[in-house]
């Protein structure tokens, strides 16, 4: 199912609505918003969480445009240690790590740039790490119509580190294997020999 097109930006009216809920839940911490270091927090904090959740306002096929070509390659095909940061839904903290990305052509390759574009397209949203996951496959295996598609992410969760176990270097692994890479072991085997150093995380 294609993505829908939607705004760049949310409206000016939830801007303001997004600040004063924030300069009110300032208040209610026992801050004073009014104070230097807060007056324009507000603002800045609707701004920023505009530019994080921007992933609901692209449109997957605007990304990948004309940058699909015809090629008759059909080996795999690897991105890895793609930087990403998402938020968790749960707490609204962020969590962050590497993903790696495989597809194994069937008559077409995408431009490198895109992979990249899309996982922000769909870390830009408040997630859960599981879900990222399989959307970023999924939506690879409707754009490129591949053999296969792969995707693992790594990542650390600040809704663990700063919070509730405090556990600082423990991070979560996810993966989402389709077609090829999910039906056929020697190529999941082959896939997973070729990335070789996964679990190299530092905190």
């Amino acid at each position: 199912m294609k993505t829908k097109t939607t705004k760049s930006t949310i409206s000016p009216k939830a801007h303001a609505q997004i600040t004063k809920n924030i300069r009110q839940t300032l208040s209610l911490l026992g801050e004073d918003p009014k104070r230097e270091g807060l007056i324009d927090t507000p603002k800045r904090y609707a701004k920023a969480m505009e530019f994080l959740t921007g992933g609901y306002r692209k449109n997957i096929d605007q990304i990948v445009g004309k940058a699909l070509f015809t090629e008759g390659s059909n080996e795999i095909v690897i991105i890895r240690d793609i930087e990403m940061f998402s938020m968790c839904e749960h707490h609204l903290l962020p969590f962050y790590g590497k993903a790696h990305v495989a597809y194994l052509p069937n008559g077409k390759v995408i431009g490198l740039s895109k992979i990249p574009r899309i996982i922000d397209a769909f870390a830009r949203r408040l997630q859960v790490q599981e879900r990222l996951t399989s959307q970023i496959s999924n939506e690879l295996m409707r754009v490129l119509e591949p053999q296969g598609v792969a995707v693992i992410i790594e990542a650390f969760h600040l809704c663990m580190m700063m919070r509730g176990v405090e556990k600082q270097k423990s991070y979560t692994i996810t993966s989402s294997m389709l077609g090829v890479f999910r039906d056929q072991e020697t190529t999941r085997k082959e896939l997973l020999h070729l990335l070789g150093g996964l679990g190299t995380l530092r905190a």
